[in-house]
């Protein structure tokens, strides 16, 4: 229990806080942090932990003194206390099954802070935001994970614009983690593969009211191949893809139950984590002295497994012999021979040519499968329709639960003052109810138009400052680096396109025509400009094409300083950008989008969405609330498909977008304009947040599981 709020000094308040990332969604405190030293604060990636390190007490009060930050830091440790050790939440009412045995969250990557860095994009963003969610809501639920010490890796850009990848390595010590100990010492978790055994120690990262517990293999137990086995994100070969799911789901299990929990749900986040079923399986049978099939039956009915991905590279497949290799000591311990083993992973369990896949054994280990958005469910159902051939596509128990966004992560604080003054008090606390929103028709349009400048103003400061920094590194010429201090125009439409470099994504769809594109960027009356950003696969070859050609295009004559592509894509980079563009560009081929959840952020900040119908846009575009590329229909052809696709971008730029946006009134303010940000604001906001996901996984999959009732409720369409 935290002491008393007089019991401790200032450091020993902020320091208690830094400890736990719930400061990095409270407004109030990362202002407080700022204000101690705002520009260590930005240098140190906003890291709270690295920054009071470099305070000793004294030094720190005497800073205390100087900004008067006194009140805020006792009010702020106050609410920390509150919030920690509050009892009625929305889950103590809701999810009092889960109350002793909590749902255990898997994920590959946690993407919760930029000084974190264990996540490369939306999966780890969107897992991250649903912990923060669920800590908010008060539901009972752990995280279990991997700890990456080198993390994801850091992107350069050359003279030549060729993507390169380094691997900077965090201090542990800057990290808000400790590891777990027990009375013996720190808590080790091994598993055993056909070549020997890998152990892992634990670690634990505070995150609001929720506990992560991240596996470190980079401890003297391992040998050194396997200490390198969580270094890097996505990393290595698929024998070091398959070690780490080992790790992730048999691991994972194992330590939760050396701490003391027993998990009343499996929660899946992607396949990554599908072999934990099965080492639940191996505790059900051992400690209870089940049958295998019964205790596959018990298990399965308490997993709960989410499928993020509709393109068919994006679900891991290992050969029989890794299979052997890794999984064959578990396999015995359950009385499955290679034969039934591979068959778990297989679609068509006699082929044995096919290879074992983590999204097939993930469907068979759980009763209740969801993919991320309508069209995404729908999708999915289509795809492994062969694990249910007797039924009809409509009938695969795949639904949907649509990916939503963490609110006060997301939100940026000046139109969170704007939420404050209009929606009803502590809306926040119930973001993910409809008639919290309708309030927000009683902005002023010179209110939200005003807030929206502020806030691109302040975007177009930190790309001119990221572009001098980036070109400085890469030697360019002075010339450059100079046009670099006022490259994009804050009066110009600024279109952002800012996600994952793959090809499937068609960054390069608005350069089908240089000519247009031209005309619309050197438009004096009417310009527009585009700011890119995004890291490519360190082995996709195509992807770091696309991003290369679109670098070069920037440095060409007509587009220098009107078309910017900023390197290191990170949280905080996508902070910066959707809250601050005009038009958030989303154009993959559909149906490849999942969700897409990075334009769910922009409509939180004001900014409208130009989008393919696809994932969370498809349900979410009403012809008011922004703007739609294409008719929802797809051409069988991809080359027709892409170039169809490519007209109708530019024909809603030049007939939509670009004219609304330029019709002004008197005031110089864009009614119309306005008028749509307001409305996707208010229809979009509690539909497209986490906290609306996480009620929804709740209700539909959480308390329906850990009742044993998920075989006769099935996820349906």
């Amino acid at each position: 229990m935290i002491g008393k709020v007089g019991e401790l000094t200032i450091h020993g308040k902020l320091s208690r806080i830094a400890a736990n990332l719930w400061w990095s969604w409270d407004p109030e405190l990362v202002e407080v942090f700022r204000l101690i030293d705002t520009e260590r604060f930005a240098l140190l990636h906003h890291n709270p932990v690295q920054l009071l390190a470099e305070y000793t007490p004294e030094l720190l009060e005497q800073r205390a003194r100087e900004a008067v930050l006194h009140s805020r830091i006792h009010w702020a440790y106050r609410r920390f206390v509150e919030y920690t050790t509050c009892e009625s939440t929305w889950g103590s009412t809701h999810c009092g099954i889960l109350g002793q045995s909590p749902v255990a969250y898997f994920s590959a990557e946690f993407g919760l802070h930029e000084s974190l860095p264990i996540y490369s994009g939306g999966l780890g963003v969107l897992a991250g935001d649903h912990l923060k969610s669920a800590s908010d809501l008060g539901i009972p639920l752990v995280g279990v994970g991997l700890f990456y010490h080198e993390g994801y890796f850091s992107q350069e850009i050359d003279k030549e614009g060729w993507q390169k990848e380094k691997y900077p390595r965090p201090p542990l010590e800057s990290l808000p983690l400790t590891e777990v100990e027990n009375g013996d010492g720190p808590v080790i978790v091994s598993v055993e593969t056909r070549q020997g055994t890998i152990s892992a120690r634990l670690m634990h990262l505070a995150v609001g009211r929720i506990n992560l517990y991240l596996m470190d293999t980079n401890i003297e137990q391992n040998s050194e191949e396997d200490r390198k086995l969580t270094a890097r994100l996505y990393g290595g070969d698929q024998r070091t893809r398959i070690r780490q799911e080992l790790l992730l789901g048999v691991g994972g299990m194992r330590a939760l139950k050396a701490i003391g929990i027993v998990p009343n749900v499996i929660h899946m986040n992607e396949g990554h984590s599908a072999f934990a079923p099965l080492e639940a399986i191996r505790e059900r049978m051992h400690d209870d002295a089940l049958p295998f099939t019964l205790a596959l039956t018990e298990t399965s009915s308490r997993c709960v497994f989410t499928t993020h991905t509709p393109v068919a590279a994006g679900h891991d497949r290992f050969d029989s012999g890794l299979v052997e290799e890794h999984i064959g000591p578990l396999a015995d311990s359950i009385g499955l021979d290679h034969h039934g083993l591979m068959a778990l992973g297989r679609v068509d369990p006699q082929n044995d040519s096919e290879s074992f896949c983590m999204t097939v054994l993930a469907m068979k280990m759980c009763r209740i499968a969801n993919g991320v958005s309508s069209l995404h469910g729908v999708v999915s159902r289509q795809m492994w329709a062969g694990l249910w051939p007797w039924r009809s596509s409509e009938e695969i128990p795949i639904g949907h639960i649509t990916n939503g966004v963490h609110v006060p992560t997301w939100l940026a604080a000046q139109m969170r003052a704007l939420y404050d003054r209009v929606l009803p008090e502590n809306w926040f606390l119930r973001s993910g109810e409809p008639e919290v929103w309708s309030g927000f028709e009683s902005v002023t349009p010179g209110e939200l138009w005003e807030t929206h400048q502020s806030l691109k103003n302040r975007m177009v400061t930190y790309a001119r400052r990221e572009a001098v920094e980036q070109s400085t590194r890469r030697g360019d010429d002075m010339s450059i680096i100079e046009d670099m201090k006022n490259v994009l125009n804050p009066e110009a439409l600024t279109i952002g396109f800012a996600r994952r470099f793959a090809p499937y994504k068609r960054a390069d769809l608005i350069l089908k025509d240089l000519e247009l594109l031209e005309r619309l960027i050197t438009d004096v009356d009417r310009p527009v400009q585009f700011i890119f950003a995004g890291k490519s696969h360190p082995a996709d070859e195509n992807g770091k094409r696309l991003l290369q050609q679109i670098f070069k295009l920037t440095h060409e004559a007509p587009f220098r300083g009107r078309i910017l592509v900023l390197e290191n894509y990170s949280i905080a980079m996508g902070r910066q950008l959707v809250q601050g563009v005009d038009v958030w560009l989303n154009n993959p081929r559909r149906p490849l989008e999942a969700s897409g959840t990075s334009g769910q952020k922009v409509v939180l900040n004001g900014g409208l969405n130009c989008s393919v119908l696809d994932g969370w846009w498809a349900e979410a575009y009403d012809g008011k609330n922004g703007f739609a590329i294409g008719n929802g229909r797809t051409h069988s052809d991809q080359d027709v498909q892409d170039e169809r696709d490519g007209e109708d971008l530019y024909r809603v730029l030049t007939e939509e977008v670009i004219p609304l946006y330029f019709k002004r009134d008197a005031d110089d303010l864009p009614q119309e304009w306005i008028a749509q940000m307001k409305r996707a604001i208010r229809t979009l906001g509690w539909r497209f947040n986490a906290d609306r996901m996480v009620m929804d996984y709740a209700a539909k999959a959480y308390v329906p599981a850990a009742g044993g009732l998920s075989c006769s409720i099935v996820s349906m369409p």
